[in-house]
């Protein structure tokens, strides 16, 4: 299934979705100066240049960006089966008028790239994925689904543009020292490595040798969030996969992520996503052909 929806002049959004067994090919034009966004949340799709001579590949969880001033890139994918994309077009203009106090901050709109040729991969954060995911799930009057994407669309790429999450931005004197930068990252895998029963701030502080204060600080600069307020997104959007994938009950996705009773899994499902487990099973289930 493709859908794609004219959000503004110069701002056009493509959504993807092969839930067949079989790979699904879509070509389209695209003009001169458009920047591409890919954003792959299931599956994976190939993305063919140059009569085939050059192949990028979108996996789960990534996103590509493509611009270039030069040529065209007209779009050519192929869709792995049950796999599930989103697509943003938008022109120099328009895109830099979303920035127009701090363009120098996006790296193909510096002196220095503004006319060349610009690819790049990136890492789908908890916070996209959340994102990327209500905008196949909505259940929404038509009337209002141009309004409803325009605001995903501008909330997906203020995101993929936060510079909270650049764990070397110059505005954390922190993150200078790259030792404590490494010590947090470990932090991070402790506590996602044992969500169901994360060990306290002190105990976490103490595995990896950095007093309580400077790991509060450096997690909060590196990830944009207390440990156990990313933690928490992390477990829901495990919760949130574990949901797809159609394999468990909700009271079995609970108990995985660490809710020993239904109730608090429920809970706290209804308090980050503002549905509850069941419903957003049942919006699952009739998004599905």
């Amino acid at each position: 299934m493709k859908e794609e929806i004219k959000i503004d002049d110069d701002f056009i959004l493509i959504r993807f979705q092969n839930n067949t067994d079989t790979v699904i090919e879509f070509k389209r034009p695209v003009q001169l100066g458009l920047i591409q966004f890919h954003f792959g949340l299931k599956g994976s799709a190939n993305y063919i240049f140059n009569q085939g001579n050059y192949i990028m590949n979108l996996q789960e969880e990534k996103a590509l960006l493509f611009y270039n001033t030069e040529k065209e890139l007209p779009l050519h994918v192929k869709i792995a089966p049950k796999s599930w994309l989103i697509s943003i077009f938008v022109s120099v203009r328009k895109f830099h008028g979303l920035f127009t106090n701090d363009a120098e901050y996006i790296p193909f709109l510096s002196k220095e790239n503004k006319d060349k040729k610009y690819y790049n991969e990136s890492d789908i954060s908890p916070s996209m994925a959340i994102v990327l995911n209500q905008m196949f799930h909505y259940n929404l009057n038509p009337s209002i689904k141009n309004l409803y994407y325009k605001g995903k669309g501008y909330e997906l790429l203020s995101l993929f543009f936060n510079r909270n999450d650049d764990p070397n931005a110059e505005q954390c004197p922190f993150l200078v020292d790259e030792e404590n930068v490494l010590k947090i990252k470990k932090a991070k895998e402790i506590i996602i490595a044992n969500m169901a029963e994360p060990p306290g701030l002190q105990e976490l502080a103490d595995e990896i040798g950095l007093n309580l204060k400077k790991l509060k600080m450096g997690f909060k600069q590196i990830y944009g969030d207390t440990v156990y307020g990313f933690l928490f997104d992390y477990k829901m959007d495990v919760a949130r996969k574990l949901l797809d994938s159609g394999s468990y009950n909700v009271n079995e996705v609970g108990l995985k992520i660490g809710y020993s009773t239904g109730s608090h899994f429920i809970a706290a499902f209804k308090k980050k996503f503002a549905t509850t487990p069941k419903k957003y099973l049942m919006a699952i289930n009739s998004s599905m052909p």
